[in-house]
């Protein structure tokens, strides 16, 4: 298996979203077989090119994968030219937290941000808040306009729930703070099933919540086991299976989605 690229750099996903991650992996995928619910779709995609996810790496500017090294003139030449490229996509904003989680390393995921001041670009950060953003970042995280998406389903542990939900709140002064719910068409004829559903329904009467479709697996134990209802579904092409709270939720493109990340 490889290890993920030291050097950060920008990239557009599939759904034609701007990424500039700077953390690649997750450790909570080496204690969680498949991940979050078992479905995680970035240690899928870290597996089909070989890549380690388990293993967390934080990419910065300019790297010499060689040495190791941190070199300034070319750190600052590669700045430049991935400043000029975030003003120049064409939707608007990039996101931060698609192939690894931006809490692993706070302090260096806000540097990053404030190093794209130049781009007058906004940026959304997805987040599960493994690690809790310092008090003392706080005061940046507002200077700089983030939108943070703090990601919570009815499928998290109780604690996980009131953890992020706490998060959330406690960012609400500081940033556009967004509730991004991974939904479920939930079987409340189970007890499981009645229970995740009374908390998704809690999880949506906050104000600025987003509704992101889970997409499972044929063989994931939440559709074997019959907790949650999925149908076929067309997305990006493929048919694919999805379990739907709103039967109209968007599924598509991002250049087209009416959410933006909470940014619009």
């Amino acid at each position: 298996m490889k290890r993920y690229n030291p050097t950060i750099s920008l990239s557009k996903n599939s759904r034609g979203c701007y990424i500039l991650d700077t953390v690649k992996g997750c450790r909570v995928c080496g204690v969680r077989p498949g991940g979050c619910y078992g479905e995680c779709y970035a240690q899928k995609i870290a597996s089909r090119y070989k890549l380690e996810f388990n293993n967390p790496v934080i990419r910065d500017f300019y790297v010499d994968t060689q040495q190791m090294m941190l070199f300034d003139l070319q750190d600052e030449r590669h700045l430049s030219r991935v400043i000029n490229e975030v003003a120049n996509v064409d939707m608007p904003f990039i996101r931060i937290g698609e192939m690894g989680d931006p809490s692993e390393d706070w302090e260096h995921t806000i540097a990053v941000c404030e190093k794209l001041r130049p781009a007058m670009k906004p940026i959304v950060i997805i987040t599960k808040h493994w690690n809790v953003i310092p008090d003392n970042l706080l005061t940046t995280v507002n200077s700089l306009g983030l939108c943070i998406n703090t990601s919570i389903s009815a499928l998290d542990t109780d604690e996980e729930i009131e953890h992020r939900w706490n998060e959330y709140n406690r960012l609400k002064p500081y940033c556009n703070s967004v509730l991004r719910v991974v939904s479920c068409d939930f079987n409340v004829e189970t007890k499981e099933g009645k229970r995740m559903n009374t908390t998704q329904d809690q999880l949506f009467d906050n104000d600025r919540v987003i509704d992101t479709v889970f997409r499972p697996s044929a063989t994931n134990q939440l559709v074997t086991g019959g907790a949650i209802n999925v149908e076929k579904v067309k997305f990006l092409g493929s048919t694919m299976l999805a379990s739907k709270r709103n039967k109209n939720a968007y599924l598509g493109r991002c250049d087209s989605c009416p959410d933006m990340c909470g940014v619009v």
